[in-house]
């Protein structure tokens, strides 16, 4: 029996570590071996194949203080996981993005079983932001191969003498044909109206710092375009009533959709929104593969921004992946102080015109984008060198 021990966290985590589960287990199977996998992760997770040793799709945040309440939670777990290593270590590790816990575990692991193979994939972007140190970084140091989603981020790793595969973006193996708008409406109940979308959060920090900016965009938004629909999917289970309560108090007519992680649904709210406003993250690369103009909006805490600012002197010309890949300013971004309810209306207004040129211009965009991320059967890759690398190292 082979066991691989998959580490994510978040909601995004999750997703990604369950579709490489599921390739795992069909490599698996090409390969007739007995596979048992033990993760880290969530309930996606779980449903494709794997044995949830702790949920951790809500043990993430971005900042300082954000990070605080997670500290006890995550030293517990790893006290858990350091007993269930010493009683019956794997023989493997997937580490999927999760930058803090997991270059911790990636480290101890180093230390204490330097002979089970450990695979980073989806690996922390430090090909863009370059944290210290003239942008060296210390996966190289416990990995023993990185499965690379970028073009960029092959090339920086490898450099700094990595083991790198590149396999492309696991995104391209989820985004299908869109339905018909007439069909998306029809299904999400929607008229034949403009549509915004907003997509603010998967974090409880992000719904504080970013949603109270973009409701009241919205609300604006649906004042000087009385026709707009603005449709709310929430990020997690839970978020529904704080969504509805801040929506409702600017005034904001719009419908809530439960959380869910259905490829259909996303497919018909890309395939109906005219505009998407989008805190950045991977969703920013999703809506672009699915050709849904956005205006991206990121905030931390005061307190994190300086120390990232002054001490870690964290500066990077982009932020969202879309520009992060393509190099360029393709869809704008307001972050920290620049971001306002009248800085996001400012953007969104031309790009809600079908005929104005920067929605032209970003839908142009979009198609270059789509030839930088690789072709399909990203998991599939990813799974075959993740046994590759296991069974040269038993």
């Amino acid at each position: 029996m082979l066991r691989l021990l998959v580490s994510t966290g978040e909601v995004s985590g999750d997703l990604q570590g369950a579709l490489l589960v599921r390739a795992l287990h069909e490599e698996a199977q090409r390969r007739r071996l007995d596979l048992e996998i033990v993760a880290l992760g969530g309930e996606r997770m779980e449903r494709a194949g794997a044995q949830l040793l702790a949920n951790t799709t809500r043990m993430g945040a971005i900042g300082l203080l954000e990070a605080i309440p997670f500290v006890l939670p995550t030293l517990k777990l790893q006290r858990r996981l350091k007993r269930w290593f010493r009683r019956d270590p794997p023989d493997g590790v997937v580490l999927i993005d999760y930058m803090g816990p997991n270059v911790s575990l990636g480290l101890r692991l180093k230390r204490k079983f330097p002979r089970v193979p450990v695979t980073y994939y989806i690996a922390p972007q430090e090909w863009a932001f370059k944290f210290g140190n003239g942008g060296r970084s210390n996966l190289i140091s416990f990995t023993n191969q990185i499965l690379a989603i970028f073009q960029e981020e092959a090339r920086f790793y490898r450099c700094r003498g990595a083991n790198v595969t590149y396999v492309g973006h696991p995104l391209l193996d989820t985004i299908g044909q869109l339905p018909s708008r007439q069909e998306a409406l029809r299904q999400l109940g929607l008229r034949d109206a403009p549509v915004l979308l907003l997509m603010p959060a998967s974090r409880r920090q992000e719904i504080r710092y970013m949603l109270p900016h973009i409701v009241a965009a919205a609300a604006e938004l649906q004042r000087q375009r009385p026709e707009l629909q603005v449709v709310v999917p929430a990020g997690l289970p839970g978020f529904e009533a704080h969504l509805s309560r801040q929506l409702s108090q600017a005034g904001v007519r719009a419908e809530i959709i439960a959380a869910s992680d259905s490829d259909q649904l996303k497919a018909c709210l890309c395939a109906a929104a005219d505009l998407a406003l989008a805190k950045s993250g991977t969703v920013n690369l999703e809506l672009a593969l699915r050709g849904v103009p956005q205006v991206v909006v990121y905030r931390v805490s005061g307190v994190t921004a300086f120390v990232a600012r002054h001490i870690l002197r964290f500066s990077v010309p982009h932020i969202s992946p879309v520009n992060l890949v393509l190099g360029e300013r393709l869809v704008p971004e307001l972050l920290q102080e620049d971001l306002s309810a009248a800085a996001i209306v400012r953007e969104a207004l031309p790009l809600l015109d079908g005929a104005s040129a920067a929605r032209h211009s970003m839908l142009e965009g979009y198609r270059r984008l789509r030839l930088e991320l690789g072709e399909p059967g990203v998991t599939q890759r990813a799974a075959a060198a993740i046994f590759d690398q296991v069974l040269n190292a038993a």
